[in-house]
């Protein structure tokens, strides 16, 4: 008997969509969503929302080939499905609107029904088909449902009866005046319509919704409209016509007055502006620049007010062009001490303290990546120089402002355990290497003991916030190791986060006396960590591995984890102090060149200081060397491990005196484990530092 395969679906995603998907790397996983989830009907499910809805919003093209966004009203019921092919929609023609030009029979039309106050929405394409002007039908084309990300909840009533004509006349502009800029600077949601045309048939036009903060849509000076692109359900409807077809209609409401400001422009898609780093929650930006703006007062015969707790989470998790601003500001001085103020203590142990530090300077901060470094520069109590110390950020990129935690056990640590809210240090631009990817979908586990907790929390904060963005948790298990339970830090904030993280987190605890702890409440485990606790509590999977803690307890982990055949580069470690872990090389991978140290005294240039320096033999590391200069010089772990001491070389070379745990970028030295290279003839060499 012959067996015969199924066909597989056929690919709903053009080739500008592909584009878009191709750029996050999504193409394969789309491939095979993409069939299963868009329809050419309208299921059971839809059918019966829409029917429910008291507006919908619609695209369309007009005989010059602009895009047109706008909405209409009516009494629910206006929206019917005869049949799973199609949808009907009981509104009349309406001279005064844009869009009306490109809703003739036979065109293409987008559509999204939203249902405000539960943050439903579902979306069609199709063809329009019309025999009368109190309405018509569309074929549907493509049909599928939608996140309800970025939508705030509001109560739809009507004002006036709905194909009442508003007693406002239409205003076309040929700029953007003051009430339309006020209009979109106020907006906290907005549609946009796009379109491409295929090769054969009529255009296939979407339209979609956008929302943020209030204020997300920037206006610039010269009118044109630049746009935060949040994560959404990798489609690219939107920006895949846009990469093939640069032109939009967007419709601006004011859901308080009815107000419709409708724009026809081109888009330029951003996907490397230097707001990308600051703007939190950004993928990507696009350009809007308007050509046709048509202001329709009271065009809406209804009100939609805003609910109490309306706004959506995600949209409370982006950023703004106020902070973005701000924090470009601060990247211009990346390389510069600045002032930061203590903003709050807080004793996260009986050994280990929390300061936040914001700006003192009326800038931003600095980005950084969850488990970075923050270089600080304080003055002792007794007016010495100052001193300088880098400090791991216990905070995560998507957090206010800076935390450090810091146990006391040193001169610099037990100065900042005495600071007060109001005091002030000094810090450069957070540094190092020792990060995670929210990203990634491989299993993780983090190993800590004592303050070692400090970068893990910042991952695990940043880790279960970015869950929440991207809808999709990658899975975490913490193992905390603390000497007593008085001495484990963030046990309120970690049980916080096994909370928010929906079962993604969990957390063994360990400690090394149980004194006054209660078992299965306080702590699972009473002894040190060893690798057998892997064994007994991870199921089987591929993981990445985080060490952070002491030198011995990190040798004895990562010692432990090669044991179980993990590979090294699954490994990633953070040291504290000069003891450098000591890794295995991969025997697959090529050997790292080296070169031979100088023999001979060299004459060292710290050009950004203005400094010169001779090293001599034997004399110890670049980073001494500078320091003994009076250099500021960042730095952390002194081993090679961090990356925080990479500096510029501008000119001669450098030799390692031990391999780095970090990957030394391309004309950059880690100054800590490097001295001066010996030259190829011989001769006294010269080396110039960016310093």
């Amino acid at each position: 008997m012959e067996i015969l395969e199924k066909p597989a679906a056929a690919s709903p995603w053009h080739a500008g969509e592909l584009a878009m998907q191709h750029s996050v790397g999504v193409v394969e996983r789309m491939a095979e969503i993409g069939p299963r989830v868009i329809r050419d009907h309208l299921i059971d499910q839809h059918r019966a929302f829409y029917p429910l809805l008291p507006f919908v919003v619609l695209g369309a093209v007009d005989p010059e080939g602009r895009p047109w966004a706008t909405l209409r009203a009516g009494r629910p019921g206006f929206l019917q499905s005869p049949d799973p092919q199609t949808l009907q929609v009981a509104t009349p023609r309406d001279a005064g609107d844009p869009a009306e030009r490109g809703m003739n029979d036979g065109d293409g039309l987008g559509l999204l029904g939203i249902d405000p106050r539960n943050r439903r929405r579902n979306r069609m394409n199709g063809v329009l088909r019309r025999s009368s002007d109190q309405g018509f039908e569309i074929g549907v084309v493509h049909s599928y449902g939608n996140c309800p990300q970025y939508i705030q909840l509001r109560e739809p009533a009507f004002t006036r009866e709905p194909g009442t004509p508003s007693p406002q006349p239409v205003r076309v502009l040929d700029r953007l005046d003051d009430a339309a800029r006020a209009l979109i600077a106020a907006a906290d949601t907005f549609f946009v319509a796009s379109y491409h045309t295929p090769a054969t048939g009529p255009k296939q036009v979407d339209v979609s919704h956008r929302g943020g903060k209030a204020g997300f849509v920037r206006v610039g000076d010269d009118g044109v409209l630049t746009v935060p692109d949040f994560p959404g359900n990798l489609f690219f409807n939107t920006l895949g016509n846009l990469h093939l077809n640069p032109r939009a209609g967007l419709v601006f409401v004011d859901f308080a007055s009815g107000d419709l400001l409708q724009l026809s422009g081109t888009v330029e898609i951003l996907l490397d502006a230097p707001e990308l780093a600051t703007f939190q929650g950004a993928e990507r930006l696009w350009r809007f620049t308007p050509e046709q703006v048509v202001h329709r007062p009271q065009a809406l015969p209804l009100r939609l007010e805003f609910q109490p707790d309306g706004w959506s989470p995600n949209a409370l998790m982006t950023g703004s062009w106020e902070a973005s601003a701000l924090a470009l500001k601060a990247l211009q001085k990346a390389g510069q001490w600045r002032p930061f103020r203590v903003a709050s203590v807080t004793d996260e142990s009986s050994v280990i303290r929390s300061l936040t530090l914001v700006p003192d300077d009326g800038d931003g901060t600095v980005p950084n990546l969850p488990g970075q470094h923050l270089p600080i520069r304080i003055r002792p109590a007794d007016g010495d120089a100052p001193l300088l110390r880098t400090y791991t950020l216990s905070s995560a990129p998507s957090d206010a402002a800076y935390r450090i935690s810091v146990k006391k056990e040193g001169r610099v640590s037990s100065r900042l355990h005495q600071l007060q809210i109001g005091d002030v240090i000094e810090a450069r631009a957070p540094a190092g290497a020792f990060t995670i990817d929210a990203g990634d979908r491989r299993p993780v586990v983090m190993l800590a003991a004592g303050v070692g907790i400090t970068p893990m929390i910042a991952m695990l904060r940043h880790l279960v916030h970015e869950g929440f963005r991207l809808r999709r948790m990658r899975p975490m298990w913490l193992f905390q190791s603390a000497r007593s339970k008085a001495e484990r830090a963030f046990d309120h904030e970690i049980n916080e986060l096994v909370a928010r993280s929906g079962g993604a987190l969990r957390v063994v605890r360990l400690l090394s006396s149980a004194e006054g702890a209660v078992a299965g409440r306080d702590h699972d485990i009473v002894g040190p960590f060893t690798v057998q606790h892997l064994r007994e509590r991870l199921p089987f999977d591929d993981y990445d591995f985080y060490l952070c803690g002491p030198p011995g307890y990190m040798q004895a982990c990562y010692d432990g984890l090669i044991g179980l055949n993990i590979a090294d580069a699954r490994i990633h470690a953070e040291a504290f102090g000069p003891a450098s872990l000591q890794r295995r090389a991969d025997p697959a991978l090529p050997a790292v060149p080296t070169m031979a140290a100088a023999r001979a005294p060299v004459a060292v240039t710290f050009l950004r200081s203005g400094k010169e320096a001779r090293w001599m033999p034997d004399g110890g590391s670049l980073l001494e060397l500078a320091e003994a200069r009076g250099i500021d010089a960042p730095f952390s772990c002194r081993a090679g491990s961090c990356g925080s001491c990479a500096t510029r070389i501008v000119g001669g070379q450098v030799a390692l005196t031990r391999a780095p745990g970090f990957a030394v970028p391309p004309g950059q030295a880690l100054i800590c484990c490097s001295v001066p290279a010996a030259t190829a003839d011989g001769e006294v060499g010269r080396l110039q530092l960016d310093l």
